[in-house]
């Protein structure tokens, strides 16, 4: 058995446990948000409502930490942003979501791997105004891929496998 390396073991320390603090579903382009108490998540379409629900690939789910919202709104000169402002399916608090690469991680009932960063679109910059877009750079989260379905539900846990 090869001996991890030292980065790797630093990499590998996850003890954290992230916490379910909002839930969204997008149901078709430019609509308003759902904000549901729980989420069914499928390994074959991943966010049962979901516009993106269905299409395959990496991007089935898409996760922000809580905390950044609170400096993207710094960022803006906002006293708050709201998650579904960012389009994101699920703000999570608690958990450096970025230690999550190349993990697999429960979260409720379902199992999902990262698949990569979740980048802004132009959309920000319609949404926040000018600068919009730059402001989320590097704050827009991650996107995941189910691979066991589940239930997610307000409150639940997000925890490194």
């Amino acid at each position: 058995m090869v001996e991890a390396t030292p980065m790797q073991q630093l990499l590998n320390d996850l003890p954290q446990v992230g916490k379910v603090e909002w839930l969204g579903v997008r149901p078709a382009q430019k609509k308003a948000m759902i904000e549901p108490a729980s989420a069914e998540l499928r390994s074959d379409i991943g966010i049962v409502g979901d516009r993106y629900a269905g299409r395959s690939g990496a991007r089935q789910v898409t996760l922000i930490q809580s905390e950044h919202l609170v400096a993207l709104a710094s960022f803006l000169g906002r006293d708050a942003i709201a998650p579904a402002l960012l389009r994101r399916n699920i703000a999570i608090s608690g958990l450096n979501l970025l230690a999550l690469k190349n993990r697999q991680f429960t979260l409720g009932g379902a199992r999902l791997e990262f698949t990569g960063l979740c980048h802004p679109c132009s959309a920000m910059q319609q949404q926040f105004g000018s600068g919009g877009y730059n402001a989320v750079r590097g704050h827009g989260g991650i996107t995941a891929r189910v691979l066991a379905s589940g239930i997610v539900r307000l409150g639940d846990a997000l925890q490194a496998v």
